[in-house]
């Protein structure tokens, strides 16, 4: 924790997790309490993240909060769920003896820029409440198990507070002390596992997560029978596949577990729409594509919004991002269709062109973002990477 001008200043980076056996639907929505376990992949930050900058000072006079750059309203629940949470485990630190120069009664002033759309189905706030509460953490000196304070800003927040392959217990417990996230394998277990995010749609989706699983608790039977009968087999079978490095066995329980996600969505009623005809599209093209090669090579996963998920292993990417290209034409940014990690160009069988490239579809795909697992939250000890300036407003960037 850095001390500018009498203000403590912290900043952060979070990752946005792909959920692979999916979370919908709370017990509690206060507490934000799921109905059902689910399990992700954390994806790297050099290529995702959001970053955090969370200042404390005697001369704040209200907690005041910037998202990429536009004020908000600092007042919302969630965020002060979060506040009040981690100042609550300060204070337990901290006991009679409080000799800490930080009073936890300060304001705090938070600042934090997304590399990557907001709300588009992309795990906006699941990155976002990590960081916040990493930095909030690193602020005010509490370690220990944070993913419960996590939860209290976005369920799938949680998952983010660690790297690599991670499941969210659902928990019994009432009061949510039991609804931690836990490490699976570190990002490190599975080397040659890779990530392409193809973003069709940048913009907001018109139904909101929160709401649109509120509705599926209430209206969908399915959704109750997915929970109780269905995701506690397929997380101890996505277990056992990640932990023999199974890409097949992976990646198929990954789809159908996708698939079914959006099945509970139509079964809500009034039913919801998160895919679009680009994602479908995305769907029957990787079914071509195991099917030219007759297993499973590339498998797909859409949280709630129209942009697609592919993981396949790394020898696999060259030639589907070949596919992606004949598939998708780049609109007028074929430098900019790739972005992320390097992917070396390969010519395609025509054989293969024949069978698994459809009609194209040209700047259907926005762009394609090349990953792979990655780690937790990270604190950057470099001041010139805070958010926030010396009076505690966001800096001006150039």
């Amino acid at each position: 924790m850095a001390e500018e001008r009498g203000m403590a200043v912290v900043t952060c980076t979070a990752p946005v997790n792909i959920a692979v056996i999916k979370y919908w639907g709370k017990r509690d929505t206060e507490l934000i309490l799921p109905i059902n376990s689910s399990l992700s992949v954390t994806l790297h930050q050099d290529q995702l993240r959001t970053t955090t900058t969370a200042a404390a000072s005697r001369d704040f006079t209200e907690d005041r909060l910037w998202l990429n750059g536009e004020e908000v309203d600092a007042a919302q629940p969630r965020l002060q769920a979060c506040l009040r949470e981690v100042r609550r485990l300060a204070r337990k630190r901290r006991g009679d003896d409080d000799t800490s120069p930080l009073n936890l009664s300060y304001k705090v002033h938070v600042a934090s820029e997304n590399n990557f759309p907001t709300a588009a189905g992309l795990a906006s706030s699941a990155a976002g409440y990590a960081c916040l509460v990493s930095a909030l953490a690193q602020l005010y000196g509490v370690e220990g198990e944070l993913s419960e304070v996590a939860r209290r800003g976005s369920g799938s927040a949680c998952r983010s507070m660690l790297g690599g392959f991670v499941q969210w217990h659902c928990g019994e417990r009432p009061d949510g002390r039991d609804s931690v996230a836990q490490q699976l394998a570190p990002e490190t277990h599975w080397p040659e596992l890779r990530v392409l995010i193809l973003v069709v749609s940048g913009e907001k989706k018109a139904v909101g997560s929160t709401a649109g699983m509120q509705s599926s608790v209430d209206t969908s039977p399915l959704l109750k029978y997915r929970a109780e009968a269905v995701v506690p087999e397929r997380l101890s079978r996505m277990a056992r596949h990640i932990q023999e490095r199974d890409f097949e066995g992976f990646g198929e329980l990954t789809m159908q577990d996708s698939n079914q996600f959006h099945a509970t969505c139509l079964d809500t009623f009034p039913p919801i729409f998160y895919l679009n005809d680009v994602s479908r599209a995305i769907i029957a093209l990787a079914h071509r594509y195991n099917a030219h090669h007759g297993r499973t090579k590339v498998a797909y996963t859409f949280d709630a919004g129209p942009n697609a998920v592919i993981f396949a292993l790394e020898d696999t990417v060259p030639e589907f991002v070949a596919v992606l290209r004949r598939s998708f034409p780049p609109a007028s940014n074929g430098d900019q269709f790739l972005r992320g990690l390097p992917v070396a160009p390969v010519a395609l069988p025509e054989e293969l062109v024949a069978t698994v490239v459809a009609e194209p579809v040209p700047g259907a795909v926005r762009y394609v973002l090349h990953t792979q697992p990655g780690p937790g939250p990270q604190l950057l000890r470099d001041p010139e990477r805070h958010l926030l300036g010396a009076d505690g407003l966001p800096r001006r960037t150039a």
